[in-house]
């Protein structure tokens, strides 16, 4: 008798590329859509790709750069001809390095960048003003083809500036130029004046009886219109 051993070799070594092809294919389909919005991959020379080279643990995935756990650190959308960032721009949120030159944008990007609280260096067509202004930015330097704005400003911190938030609220930093006032522990409502948790419960319960009660209205309502007519 021809012994089978090594047809079971061959078996579970195509099993085995079988099934890591599967799992090349889900992690390929699993990538945000911000990073596979235009055609190609990083640029070789783009400081995208300079700062995923940093370190060993990053890796390229089409446009962006990402660590183990697929968190974007690096965006390169330079060359997609591109007249806004797109809606799956905020997908983006976690990136410390974008380049967006070379692309036809217009408009004001200043919102286009809010929750964007780890980015440090964004480039940028020439025309086109770092989100925020000059005064959101340590430094932002133009050059013929492209401005950078670097080392982004924590607006929380500008003791220059008034009061942003009111006593029992604190200001956190929500992207270039931007802040959110959060309120403290224990305060809520408008201006955070309001003291003590806010009232889930009888909150829902108002609205629930009073749902329920404009229902059973309207039924009634109706059952008398059907007997008369």
């Amino acid at each position: 008798m021809v012994p089978r051993e090594p047809s079971d070799r061959t078996y579970l070594v195509r099993w085995a590329a079988a099934l890591l092809l599967t799992l090349g294919v889900e992690s390929a389909l699993a990538l945000p859509e911000v990073c596979t919005q235009c055609p190609g991959s990083v640029q070789n020379l783009s400081k995208v790709a300079l700062y995923c080279k940093e370190s060993p643990i990053l890796m390229v995935q089409a446009r962006c750069c990402m660590d183990q756990k697929g968190t974007i650190l690096g965006l390169d959308l330079q060359n997609c001809s591109l007249k806004d960032p797109g809606p799956n721009f905020p997908q983006a949120y976690t990136a410390v390095v974008i380049d967006l030159h070379t692309n036809p944008l217009v408009g004001d990007l200043g919102n286009t960048f809010r929750g964007f609280t780890q980015l440090e260096t964004l480039l940028l067509p020439q025309a086109v003003s770092c989100p925020g202004g000059r005064n959101a930015w340590e430094h932002v330097n133009s050059y013929v083809n492209y401005k950078i704005c670097q080392g982004q400003k924590n607006l929380c911190n500008n003791t220059g500036e008034p009061e942003m938030c009111p006593e029992n609220g604190s200001c956190l930093p929500d992207g270039p130029g931007l802040s959110q006032c959060i309120c403290t522990d224990g305060s809520h409502g408008y201006k955070c004046m309001r003291q003590g948790s806010f009232p889930v419960l009888m909150f829902f319960g108002i609205l629930g009886s009073t749902t329920f009660s404009i229902s059973l209205l309207l039924w009634g309502t109706q059952r008398r219109k059907a007997k008369t007519s």
